[in-house]
């Protein structure tokens, strides 16, 4: 399979940024795309809601589906499942895109940020996971290759990843043991669960309000690597892949992709390595 063409694809948080470009990458293929995400009126700093976005999915030649929805509520999220379903008839590919940010110190971050962390980023993939699950299951049993890609890190329990920033190492970790668990417990019913994770720092609106980045970024890569990694990866067969943490560039080099130069922020840039990696 190398093709999206007639999937429907469920995407958390793909407003913007890395989960708009896995949505156009669908697209492309004339795929479906529901974009589940809470931005439904313009953000006075982010550029993006789930309605420009529909309108980029379609213009880029898929059919879209815009669902205002806070995947931190349960019954949001069953309701935007549910309307997935009802307009394109089954979900075959969940992205657990969306994600919650701030890479401080203990004594730095809020219990109200940390909560919207976990929230988010665990409580979030693990709710979206849940729910798309049974349509997932009827999508590898008309064999349609259904998958679940989630945006986390490598497992790594060296604590230098974890000093800096503990409650964000727990929020993309917990992401991550999503994705172990998973993958083993769905494997019998033929479903890809996998993750995929940036080697180099990607430039979105999102990253350039982190304090300290904005002047780094030419020191980046477009978010169109991280679109075709996962397009990759969706579309192989879902019986044998996964389980496997992907780091964007392995996921590229095994689609036969070696030369990365066209996705540099700034040509002949190098561009830094991302946290966890």
């Amino acid at each position: 399979m190398t093709s999206l063409a007639g999937r429907t694809l469920f995407i958390s948080g793909g407003s913007r940024g890395i989960g708009l470009a896995i949505a156009k990458r669908a697209a492309r293929d004339g795929a479906n795309v529901a974009i589940a995400a809470k931005t439904t009126t313009p953000h006075p700093k982010l550029p993006g809601t789930i309605h420009t976005a529909a309108a980029e999915i379609e213009a880029a030649g898929g059919k879209a589906l815009a669902l205002a929805c806070d995947i931190r509520d349960e019954a949001a999220i069953q309701s935007a499942v549910q309307a997935t379903v009802e307009r394109f008839g089954g979900i075959d590919v969940l992205v657990n895109n969306a994600s919650a940010i701030s890479l401080t110190g203990t004594l730095a971050t809020p219990m109200k940020r940390f909560d919207l962390m976990l929230g988010v980023n665990v409580r979030g993939t693990f709710a979206c996971s849940q729910a798309c699950l049974p349509h997932l299951v009827t999508s590898a049993r008309a064999g349609r290759n259904p998958h679940i890609l989630t945006l986390s890190p490598p497992l790594n329990l060296d604590a230098k990843w974890f000093a800096p920033h503990v409650a964000y190492t727990i929020a993309k970790y917990g992401m991550s043991m999503c994705v172990l668990g998973m993958a083993a417990e769905f494997a019998a019913d033929g479903i890809g669960v996998n993750a995929l994770w940036p080697r180099t720092i990607i430039a979105t609106a999102a990253l350039a309000m982190v304090p300290g980045v904005a002047d780094q970024l030419d020191r980046t890569r477009q978010p169109q690597i991280m679109a075709d990694a996962a397009h990759a990866i969706v579309t192989r067969d879902a019986r044998t892949t996964t389980g496997r943490f992907f780091i964007d560039e392995e996921a590229l080099r095994e689609a036969g992709i070696t030369d990365f130069s066209a996705y540099a922020s700034k040509p002949g840039v190098e561009a830094l390595p991302d946290l966890f990696v």
